[in-house]
């Protein structure tokens, strides 16, 4: 099976990966936006910011659930693949 797989064709929960990991990165970076007037000593931004920190869990838990479909295929691929030997 793995040699009618092509390189660059996206499994199941590739989308998921890619989607928590760009949520990920918004929410590390409106954190580290969040924590710069604590160190430059100016007044702190909205609460809405710190809302927008918790994207970092948000999108981990959606990387996670991305890998845990793309284990779970190919799982299931290899109990095909045994049982039809």
């Amino acid at each position: 099976m793995r040699d009618k797989t092509q390189a660059n064709s996206a499994g199941p929960g590739d989308g998921l990966i890619r989607a928590g990991a760009i949520v990920f990165f918004i929410g590390a970076l409106a954190a580290l936006i969040t924590v710069i007037p604590l160190f430059i000593g100016t007044k702190p931004f909205p609460t809405y910011m710190y809302g927008l920190s918790m994207l970092m869990g948000v999108g981990f838990l959606v990387a996670g659930a991305g890998v845990l479909r793309s284990v779970a295929a190919g799982r299931r691929q290899a109990r095909e693949a045994a049982a039809s030997r």
